[in-house]
């Protein structure tokens, strides 16, 4: 079989109308999809030698029989043969400095260029430069800042030429015998690995096997082993018990556009993970009486976020409930004891725990004692002794007592009282506590009652450039770093703001000169959430006043501290040290014309 294989001239167009029918609407997908890289692509669509295996892959993919298609007569001239030279930057070797050695000969000897990240200052000029990041990754590299910092750059490069530098993980001795690995990666460095396909080597094996597969995979220009390889694992088998979350830090693929609207469903396309935000969530709430706080204006993503976190502690073997305030009426929010005795009845009922009987024997109890006594007691006394395991409450929406003071600071000090109480007692460490909350309402509490000045605090930001490009991605749209930024700069990286543009855009409806056109009218997709501002502003006038100061200046404006305070936790404006802008340009442009 010659080494390399080309498609004949008479079967050129029709291999490229195969691309979208089999679903890959651009070459880039088909390259990911495959591990290969995109000029791999790009020579086999248009007539030119690729190599034999790459050649049979690519006719897989593409629902064609290789024999078919393939020019078997004319032979390929020796200068097209594709001869790759790649140039590779290893990181991270020391302290395995003979496997390092070995790699290194081994790739210079077969012709390819090897810099050595160590003795190089100018990091990003030479990440520039090269096809490949090679990362030894030992216990005591992979904590390296400067491993970190390469591999962020390295991800930041994609966005210039797709796939380049591929980063290529080798984990050396870092596993314990399939039960997990005996000093996690950091939770930033897996953030950015994801995605990526990480190898095994054992320092004990012959270097030369390990430097003989690097050899394979430059010669190729894949960037990954296949996947049934005895060097290729997952992140999953590196972390299993954490294997039904990592799933969701996999490349996702492309979906037909999804109206975004409440909560992104745990097996939606279009959830952005946040890295590391959601392996920190994951690994603290595994924790006994952990205690997260999650907070952001609305939209941005907090109850898909708590919904994981649910999701991964009951994959964990944690009964979890999911209670929304939003359910409370204005009668339950008459006064703490019928909030509590509420409170307390829709966890039982979501538990398959609701006893009458039970709820009015703490109700008496409630008036002798107090309803915070009583709630904590009806918990420790009823419903946690009936659970192996653990108990894990997302609380959503609390924001909804913030307007009843009283209940607020009774039932804020008792959460915070019970998460104590897992610091002392054995019984609540089976407590485990999601708080989710908007910050649009600024509440005073007593800081030693407070449950938000304790646990892990979780600010939501909004999605970077990176971000948005892989949601353009998962709806099927190639996008340039210059539309991303032009998206970006009208509404910022609001999550439900980009995800709502990109819908209408991958269906078609409108291009985004279209909506960068109406977005600030009444006539825009964009129409309803503005109004909502307005609505909100014109219930405080000193918040109206202050937000028109920042729409009208062309400068950053200083407001009073509380004023600064509400307009960013309402996600409506930027702080620059004491100075705020509008967030985005939808704001500016609308609230100007309507503030005027």
């Amino acid at each position: 079989m010659p080494r390399s294989l080309q498609v004949h001239s008479h079967s050129v167009s029709r291999v490229k109308s195969s691309l979208l029918r089999n679903g890959f609407p651009s070459q880039k997908l088909l390259a990911e999809a495959l591990s290969i890289s995109q000029s791999t692509v790009s020579n086999f669509l248009n007539g030119k030698p690729v190599d034999y295996i790459n050649f049979v892959e690519l006719c897989a993919a593409l629902g064609q029989e290789w024999r078919d298609i393939a020019d078997l007569e004319t032979p390929s001239p020796a200068s097209e043969v594709r001869e790759i030279r790649a140039k590779v930057l290893m990181s991270g070797y020391p302290p395995h400095f003979n496997l390092t050695k070995t790699i290194q000969q081994a790739i210079c000897q077969a012709g390819h260029d090897v810099f050595l990240a160590q003795q190089n200052t100018a990091l990003d000029n030479y990440l520039k430069l090269s096809d490949y990041l090679l990362l030894l990754l030992s216990q005591t590299t992979a904590v390296s800042e400067m491993v970190l910092e390469q591999v962020r750059l390295a991800k930041a490069l994609h966005h210039i030429t797709p796939q380049k530098p591929a980063i290529l993980p080798i984990l050396v001795d870092v596993c314990q015998n399939g039960n997990g690995i005996s000093t996690p990666l950091p939770f930033d460095l897996l953030g950015y690995l994801q995605g990526t396909q990480p190898w095994h080597w054992r320092c004990h094996d012959d270097p030369t096997i390990l430097a003989s597969e690097i050899l394979q995979v430059l010669s190729l220009g894949r960037t990954t082993l296949p996947t049934d390889h005895q060097l290729a694992i997952s992140w999953s088998k590196l972390t299993p018990q954490k294997q039904n979350s990592t799933s969701l830090y996999l490349p996702l693929p492309v979906a037909a556009p999804e109206l975004p609207e409440g909560q992104v469903d745990l097996d939606s396309t279009f959830y952005i993970n946040r890295p590391p935000i959601e392996l920190v969530c994951y690994e603290t709430i595994t924790r006994p009486g952990s205690l997260i706080r999650i907070k952001a204006p609305r939209q941005m993503g907090k109850t898909s976020l708590m919904a994981r976190i649910l999701h991964h502690a009951e994959q964990q073997g944690s009964q979890t409930v999911a209670l929304s305030l939003q359910l409370a009426n204005q009668r339950i929010l008459a006064n703490s004891h019928t909030f509590l005795e509420w409170f307390c009845a829709s966890v039982s009922l979501a538990l398959g725990r609701l006893d009458p009987d039970q709820l009015a024997k703490y109700a008496q109890l409630a008036a002798m004692i107090g309803s915070n006594q009583s709630c904590k007691a009806y918990f420790e006394q009823y419903l946690l002794p009936h659970i192996s395991t653990s108990l894990t409450l997302g609380l959503d929406e609390v924001d909804r007592v913030f307007a009843s003071p009283e209940i607020a600071d009774d039932f804020f000090g008792l959460l915070r009282a019970l998460h104590e109480e897992a610091k002392r007692r054995e019984i609540w460490q089976k407590f485990r506590l999601v708080v989710v909350h908007s910050t649009e309402v600024y509440v005073p509490l007593d800081m030693n009652k407070s449950p938000f000045n304790v646990g892990l605090p979780i600010e939501l930001p909004e999605f970077n450039q990176e971000q948005v490009m892989e949601l353009a991605r998962r709806h099927g749209l190639e996008w340039s770093i210059e539309t991303v930024d032009s998206l970006v700069t009208l509404v910022g990286g609001h999550p439900y703001l980009v995800r709502l543009a990109l819908y209408h855009i991958a269906r078609q409806d409108m291009t985004l000169e279209h909506i960068w056109q109406t977005a600030p009218t009444e006539a825009g997709i964009y129409s309803d959430h503005l109004r909502r501002h307005l609505w909100n502003l014109q219930t405080y006038p000193e918040l109206l006043d202050a937000m028109k100061a920042v729409v009208m200046a062309s400068q950053p404006v200083r407001l009073p501290s509380q004023q600064a305070f509400k307009l960013n936790s309402m996600g409506l404006v930027k702080l620059f040290g004491n100075d705020c802008t509008p967030r985005c340009k939808l704001y500016q442009h609308y609230f100007r014309d309507r503030l005027a």
